[in-house]
């Protein structure tokens, strides 16, 4: 019998790949095209030069976030058990310190394009930005992180979901109107419902090293019904806005992704455990696919 070769361990800036974790970028994408859609609404002007820092920045802030939870979870105990993706510190791939630096250059370089938009949208912006950074720390760094209290979901809907599509409206039209407030519920929804197969997953190994996730909280069923409500509600919010004729003619684009999400709520309802790796990289998926057509179809009008 031939013995298995071990797969080689990643180097150089293949771990910082896999600390920045891409896969779960579309969540700091996503608001950001959908903004820009609701701000553009029956125009068709795009300014680069707005456009484009904020792009980055929201990408910096998901990737500082990314890294400051590869290191405090550590320190805290939480990822001695992983079922998820390697985690980069828990591996011995990199040092925590390493790590706390890279956390700082990463949210450094956000604040250095945030002092740029917060110069042409003002203290809207520095407070939605200070608030984006501090939630990224702060989920599970900090003396109180909020993710081990039962309020990742929460903070995640109203971070990468409404201030994310707000702020970025507003640094295109200098307003907030119906249509934004409306158009970030989706992308709120839609980006909690990763958070919530994350938890679904990592229920018994959360609840053994006393992190407190809502998953924890509410149990696999009551967690299972949280997708299935966070999934349904993002395309409620699209028929509405296509019925109150407020997001225009190709208000149904968004509707192209919805077997996608069919598909979802009943793979999440009966998967436990390591499979739900799957689940968790599909609706990441269906999160991009649906915030680029949402975007596309505010955008055209």
């Amino acid at each position: 019998m031939t013995a298995a070769v071990a797969a080689p361990r990643p180097t150089g800036a293949r771990v910082w790949l896999l600390a920045a974790r891409p896969a779960t970028l579309p969540a700091a994408i996503v608001p950001v095209l959908v903004g820009t859609g609701a701000a553009l609404h029956g125009r068709h002007e795009l300014h680069e030069h707005i456009f484009l820092p904020i792009l980055f920045a929201s990408i910096l802030i998901q990737v500082g976030t990314n890294f400051a939870n590869d290191v405090f979870d550590f320190r805290r105990g939480a990822d001695t058990e992983r079922l998820g993706p390697m985690r980069v510190t828990q591996s011995g791939l990199v040092t925590p310190r390493q790590v706390l630096i890279a956390t700082c250059v990463t949210f450094g370089l956000a604040t250095l394009l945030g002092v740029y938009l917060v110069a042409i949208g003002g203290w809207p912006i520095l407070a939605i930005g200070v608030v984006c950074v501090l939630a990224g720390v702060l989920y599970t760094g900090g003396p109180w992180p909020f993710g081990y209290h039962g309020l990742g979901d929460l903070v995640c809907f109203l971070t990468f979901g409404v201030l994310a599509v707000v702020g970025t409206a507003y640094l295109q039209m200098t307003a907030v109107n119906a249509l934004v407030l409306w158009a970030s519920i989706p992308v709120g929804c839609l980006v909690t419902a990763i958070l919530i197969v994350n938890n679904l997953r990592d229920i018994d190994t959360d609840r053994r090293v006393g992190k407190h996730t809502l998953g924890v909280i509410l149990g696999r069923t009551g967690t299972r019904i949280e997708y299935a409500i966070c999934v349904g509600v993002a395309y409620a919010v699209v028929v509405g806005l296509g019925l109150a004729s407020m997001a225009g003619a190709w208000w149904w684009l968004p509707l192209l992704s919805l077997p996608l999400a069919v598909w979802l709520v009943r793979y999440v309802s009966r998967t436990d455990g390591r499979p739900l790796n799957q689940a968790l990289k599909r609706t990441g998926q269906l999160h991009l696919l649906f915030g680029v057509l949402f975007a596309v179809a505010l955008w055209l009008g």
